[in-house]
């Protein structure tokens, strides 16, 4: 899309050939200064968020889009996000999102957000920094409590149960696998993510569903009805995992400058606010 990309020819268009090539060493200096001092120049940070991924960002809105802005204003530039879709890999998505560009011609951009802060994911994508983690996601169990008086302590429990879940997710993968696959025949997988999901438990369909924390929460925070807790089995990760923010490795006054700026949303509560605006329990 036009706002992820960025092209000197029209920035050119109408210049003599004299004067272009005068303006051919500036450029390659340009391309030199610090990634801080460029991205200043332009006036603008770009913001990589990922399409169609309630609650952080759909069209526009979400957690994410908050703090895309929020992290524009605190470094004093216009924000200018680039949603984009997921690709088949994380590392697909830091090539096309953060050093490199999709091959269709958008991006890259200055910083992408919601990247798992995890070593693995460091020692694969050596070209990108990953850092200011902001919230700790975990996979959890939503079930109605008048289906379940006496709570869900296994997932054998679930047997029986109308359960929904998004096919092609963690959750999904942690209940098919369950039981031996007892489970699998009564799932109802057809959902693109938790949160469509958690609607059906909302709308009385499913007596229970399993997904990210912030998808069920995003749904279900004020149901009086239902309860929200960890999915009981000890394949999932226990103590969750801590998402931040990506930049090109060698954007070290970027990386900086962000860090800082998380740690001040953080401080002040606006970070906390967001979640709490989308109904979503902040975790660090």
């Amino acid at each position: 899309m036009n706002a992820g990309r960025w092209s000197r020819r029209e920035l050119l268009c109408g210049l003599a050939a004299g004067a272009a090539a005068a303006l051919a060493p500036v450029a390659a200096g340009a391309q030199d200064a610090p990634a801080l001092e460029r991205i200043r120049a332009r006036g603008s940070l770009r913001v990589a968020l990922y399409q169609a991924f309630p609650p952080f960002h759909v069209d526009g809105r979400g957690i994410d889009a908050a703090l895309g802005r929020a992290l524009a204003e605190a470094l004093q530039l216009k924000y200018e996000p680039l949603p984009f879709q997921a690709g088949e890999s994380l590392g697909d998505d830091l090539r096309n999102a953060v050093w490199k560009g999709h091959y269709l011609g958008w991006g890259p951009a200055d910083v992408l957000l919601h990247v798992p802060v995890e070593p693995p994911l460091m020692r694969e994508n050596p070209q990108v920094r990953i850092l200011a983690p902001y919230y700790r996601e975990r996979v959890r169990l939503a079930y109605d409590t008048r289906q379940f008086p006496q709570g869900v302590s296994s997932l054998g429990e679930l047997r029986g149960h109308r359960v929904a879940v998004a096919g092609q997710s963690l959750a999904g993968w942690l209940l098919a696998g369950a039981e031996q696959g007892a489970l699998r025949e009564q799932l109802s997988t057809h959902w693109p993510d938790g949160a469509a999901a958690a609607q059906r438990l909302k709308a009385g369909e499913m007596e229970a569903v399993a997904g990210l924390g912030s998808e069920l929460e995003s749904v279900l925070h004020d149901d009086p009805r239902v309860a929200i807790e960890p999915l009981p089995t000890p394949r999932a990760p226990r103590d969750g995992w801590a998402v931040g923010c990506a930049v090109k490795k060698d954007a070290a006054d970027l990386a900086l400058a962000l860090q800082q700026a998380m740690a001040s949303l953080q401080g002040s509560g606006r970070l906390q606010a967001m979640f709490r605006e989308a109904g979503v329990r902040w975790q660090l």
